[in-house]
């Protein structure tokens, strides 16, 4: 008895529509729609790898110099070369900006306070350096924090665009189905693979973005909570000329 020849072999016109799942056939065959899709999600994942790699240079550099500019202001021997020190640091560096603004605005208070003016009348000297170092805490923050908001935008937002080619992609299939009369590989390989494609794209796209702006949200925590420490020994130091808690 001899053997049958199995039906179900892929013949050459199913490995012809196979290829037709491709990126670069995708490319040549994207409507309107497509083009949409796909430029949104390129534009974000550059846009995402732009603030991931800026931010990952401006926050390695800030925590390695962290603690030897706090050092380097608290080993001064007087509040000038304290403030020299500052003022000798790059102009990105959060701490110098910091103590210089604090430092400006004792300064001022008490350059008034000598003359009788009516801000001693308004904000006592406390007062006025709290609210100066509070603004400058607030500003230093929100630039440490540059980028975040993009990053959890297109973490949450690309996997759904990806999903809209998909389901786009999904009814281009089901129209080349109804309009060849027969659900052959060859009529719906282009539209499925388009739609494959645009997930995995939207899932490339998404998936660096949220987990840099975990470990960023992470990362910035610990600088946020040296901000407020050293801006609490700063406001101690310039109120009552001593840092509080120091030589006890």
């Amino acid at each position: 008895m001899q053997d049958q020849i199995p039906t179900s072999l892929p013949t050459d016109s199913d490995a012809a529509a196979l290829s037709q799942m491709g990126f670069s056939h995708m490319i040549q065959h994207l409507d309107v729609v497509g083009w949409i899709v796909l430029i949104t999600l390129v534009v974000m994942s550059l846009m995402s790898w732009f603030y991931i790699i800026s931010n990952a240079v401006r926050n390695s550099a800030v925590r390695s110099r962290a603690d030897k500019v706090i050092r380097g202001f608290w080993g001064s021997n007087s509040t000038q070369e304290a403030v020299q020190y500052m003022e000798s640091q790059p102009k990105n560096e959060p701490f110098s900006k910091i103590a210089l603004e604090c430092a400006e605005a004792a300064a001022h208070h008490a350059k008034h306070e000598s003359g009788g003016g009516r801000m001693v009348e308004v904000l006592n000297r406390s007062e006025f350096i709290d609210r100066s170092l509070r603004q400058a805490v607030t500003r230093e923050s929100g630039r440490l924090e540059t980028g975040l908001t993009l990053l959890a935008t297109v973490g949450s937002s690309a996997p759904f665009i990806g999903l809209l080619g998909t389901v786009w992609g999904i009814y281009r299939a089901l129209i080349a189905i109804g309009a060849s009369g027969k659900a052959d590989i060859g009529a719906i390989a282009g539209p499925v693979g388009e739609a494959l494609i645009m997930t995995a794209i939207g899932l490339f796209c998404a998936i660096p973005a949220l987990l840099a702006y975990n470990f960023f949200v992470r990362s910035n925590r610990v600088v946020l909570s040296k901000f407020d420490e050293f801006a609490h020994d700063l406001h101690d130091y310039f109120a009552t000329g001593a840092r509080v808690g120091v030589g006890k």
